[in-house]
């Protein structure tokens, strides 16, 4: 699937009455947040939906073909390689093992299936995020499996799972743990909170005060908790899977950016379409219970192992010195837009990349291309960035913003 033809100047070189033209993409915008974003192709993503990420992944064992050149590289002076690769010797992976975790890991897809329907696309951004090592925010209404995506996901990847319910009286030490005095030792002893687990489901994370909220930056960036001055790690593989609902605001904390920054995407989960929504019907009509996974055939098809072995394989995929301008380009542009208060920040700029190079591993390429920038920028990009009040009030939204960039930002070719 070729890209789409892009001849209009970049965004950040536009003269002010070009910007201020950009205003007129946004109605084209709306027009094309209802075209679905696949793999036609499972050795190439192209554009679909924006509301999601890429709603396949290719064949369990697929491999892309070596037959295509890589895109095109400038002409590099002697001694200077033409693509950003990782040191040689640093994270090596063989390829048959690569393989192997590729396998399993596009298996998810299929055992997730078993529990929760028509969240494919979401099932896709989870995997994406914890091969980069980040974490993720579920957005949807209430009833699409959020929950039970995020349990049946742990279940399918063999890692420890706990759920905490966020209220208005949650207090951080709930979160992260406590000193706690033991009258047998006379001794204060810690007492580990629920974050000490593989994958933590903060339900309703904006339910609860920004205080503790705020416990959860130290546990998302340094992967640790620190009580009375020494810190504790976390167990590996870790990540925070936050769900929150987009209608509800009364009795709610919205989190501040510099929390909603440590997020490396921002899944939406839409209202299945009927067909999907008859299949939920059938499966309870069957007797389907979503407190007991084992009885509806979800088992183990992947561990931490193969994490682990799909993690260095990511950071072994070559990144083009031209798609590397490409991403930085596609988050100026954001600083620039006339709808944007506040545009994606350089941390939201290496997130992209983080995430451009676990698809591309996916897809079973040893590069990246713009097609992958394309496929994972709404999902990375669109909760890093703040629109103008003006803006929410004529209906703009950060999707709207993100295909007007991607609409006038020259991809590489």
């Amino acid at each position: 699937m070729t890209s789409p033809n892009i001849k209009a100047e970049s965004a950040t070189d536009a003269t002010p009455a070009a910007r201020a033209g950009q205003g007129e993409h946004v109605e084209a915008a709306r027009d094309a947040a209802d075209v679905p974003l696949t793999l036609d192709d499972p050795a190439e993503a192209t554009l679909h939906r924006p509301d999601t990420v890429p709603d396949q992944l290719p064949p369990p064992g697929h491999r892309a073909p070596s037959g295509p050149p890589e895109p095109p590289r400038p002409k590099a002076a002697p001694g200077q390689s033409g693509q950003a690769r990782p040191p040689a010797g640093r994270g090596g992976v063989s390829p048959s093992d690569a393989d192997a975790a590729r396998a399993a890991l596009v298996a998810l897809r299929g055992e997730v299936a078993k529990a929760v329907v028509g969240q494919d696309a979401a099932v896709s951004g989870l995997v994406v995020a914890l091969l980069c090592r980040g974490h993720a925010l579920l957005e949807g209404v209430p009833g699409v499996a959020k929950t039970l995506l995020v349990r049946t996901l742990a279940a399918a990847l063999s890692l420890d799972t706990k759920r905490l319910q966020f209220t208005p009286d949650l207090m951080p030490g709930d979160v992260t743990g406590s000193l706690v005095y033991d009258n047998r030792s006379s001794a204060f002893t810690f007492r580990e909170g629920p974050v000490f687990t593989n994958l933590l489901l903060a339900d309703e994370i904006n339910r609860t005060p920004p205080k503790t909220q705020a416990a959860l930056l130290e546990v998302m960036e340094e992967r640790q908790v620190t009580v009375d001055g020494i810190p504790r790690p976390l167990p590996a593989p870790f990540a925070v899977l936050a769900t929150q609902n987009p209608i509800e605001h009364e009795g709610t904390y919205p989190l501040p950016e510099a929390q909603l920054d440590r997020f490396l995407v921002k899944v939406t989960l839409p209202l299945p379409p009927r067909h999907d929504e008859i299949q939920v019907l059938a499966h309870h009509a069957s007797g389907f219970d979503p407190t007991d996974l084992a009885a509806a055939g979800v088992r183990p098809v992947a561990g931490p192992a193969d994490l682990a072995t799909a993690r260095a394989a990511v950071g072994q995929i070559a990144v083009h010195p031209e798609v590397l301008a490409y991403i930085v380009d596609l988050a100026r542009a954001t600083r620039v837009a006339p709808s944007v208060q506040l545009g994606v920040s350089p941390r939201g700029a290496t997130a992209l990349l983080a995430t451009t190079r676990a698809w591309a591993w996916l897809s079973g390429r040893s590069y990246a291309t713009p097609d992958d920038v394309k496929a994972l920028a709404r999902a990375t990009l669109r909760h890093r960035i703040s629109l103008r009040p003006e803006a929410e009030l004529d209906g703009v939204t950060a999707d709207v913003v993100l295909e007007q960039v991607l609409a006038t930002v020259p991809a590489p070719r």
